[in-house]
């Protein structure tokens, strides 16, 4: 069974470590190993592509000696060892990972540690440590997808995590630290390879999602396909490693206009400005193929700050109903700067780009 409809797929599992993914407390002199059912589950889910943080009671160095000595580090994205409230110790690490607080789950032995977090974060599924060896058998631990990305995703937050340690300890500014990440993205059409994560995408992004839709990858099989369709790809790398696949634009070629009736940004990448940087080449994309760039969007309670990114890259309203808005770039307004962080590399382009249209 995979996840109900509506109810979002854990994105990450945060572990208290003290009785829960060990039996003893490391603070008092004790060398506990980890239970055998929390490995197994430790495993499993990481093959899924949920990832593992942790948010546990101690002293860093002393909890994180003894993650090293038994193996259990590299297991592990992000991890939160102190004395304060474990509600605010999950919510660091969502907002470090850039993942929704409802798609973080929560595991801990003591009935008041889960009790705070459900009082404070009321979005975040807690569960007793005595549940550990069951957990991959509910419904919201399995995604409809595993793809190949899924099964590596672990690297790709562990080296977000170095980055959210890098920009904490860079005294600059925030600009200033985007520029030292030598970001590159390419934007290039989809291949068969990609449509399992493509499909994925549709599913597990809600923040910056304009309009909602899901694919399954027969679909975008057909629409990438399609002479009046594209399906655009991008991808993210900086000069701590690659990101994967982090974006995803479906367009429909109407007459003159290009239709965006679909675009995506993964929502780890949202801090580095990903989605204006994406936006800007497609309106370019449009305009050197001779058309107009318009956009559909749907608002939901997510989404809201990818239309604001859209109207800052230049989109505006031009129409709609109470379900959905039309948005357009006009022609005759020259377009705003595109963020000069990231460095752009378009792929090929599809056929039918390359004729302007009659």
């Amino acid at each position: 069974m995979t996840a109900a409809a509506g109810t979002p797929t854990v994105k990450c599992l945060v572990w208290d470590l003290d009785d829960t993914l060990w039996d003893g407390v490391v603070l008092e002199g004790d060398d506990p190993a980890p239970f055998r059912a929390a490995l197994e589950t430790l495993a499993e889910l990481d093959r899924r592509g949920i990832l593992h943080a942790a948010a546990s009671r101690g002293e860093h160095d002393v909890t994180q000696r003894h993650l090293t000595e038994h193996r259990l580090t590299d297991w592990f994205c992000a991890t939160e060892v102190g004395w304060g409230a474990k509600s605010a110790a999950v919510r660091r690490i969502a907002k470090a990972l850039n993942i929704g607080l409802d798609t973080v789950a929560f595991v801990d032995n003591d009935p008041v540690e889960r009790a705070e977090v459900a009082s404070e974060l009321p979005m975040v599924r807690c569960y007793a440590a005595a549940e550990v060896g069951r957990l991959p058998e509910y419904r919201e631990f399995r995604p409809a997808h595993i793809t190949a990305e899924a099964t590596g995703r672990r690297r790709l937050y562990q080296a977000e995590w170095k980055r959210h340690e890098a920009e904490q300890e860079f005294g600059d500014g925030r600009q200033a630290f985007l520029d030292s990440l030598d970001l590159v993205m390419e934007v290039r059409p989809a291949t068969e390879e990609d449509l399992s994560r493509a499909s994925e995408l549709t599913v597990r992004t809600h923040q910056l999602n304009s309009t909602g839709l899901t694919y399954d990858i027969d679909q975008l099989r057909r629409l990438s396909c399609a002479p009046d369709h594209q399906v655009l790809l991008a991808t993210l790398r900086d000069r701590f490693g690659d990101y994967g696949i982090i974006g995803l634009a479906v367009t429909a070629l109407v007459g003159r206009d290009a239709v965006l009736r679909l675009m995506l940004m993964s929502c780890r990448v949202a801090s580095r400005g990903a989605g204006s940087v994406l936006l800007h080449h497609l309106i370019q994309r449009a305009r050197a193929a001779g058309r107009r760039p318009v956009a559909h969007f749907i608002p939901t309670e997510a989404n809201r700050n990818l239309l604001v990114t859209m109207r800052f890259a230049g989109y505006e309203a031009t129409g709609g109903d109470a379900d959905r808005l039309v948005l357009a770039v006009d022609p005759e307004r020259p377009l705003p700067t595109a963020p000069g962080h990231t460095r752009v590399i378009a792929g090929a382009v599809p056929a039918a780009e390359e004729a302007s249209p009659r």
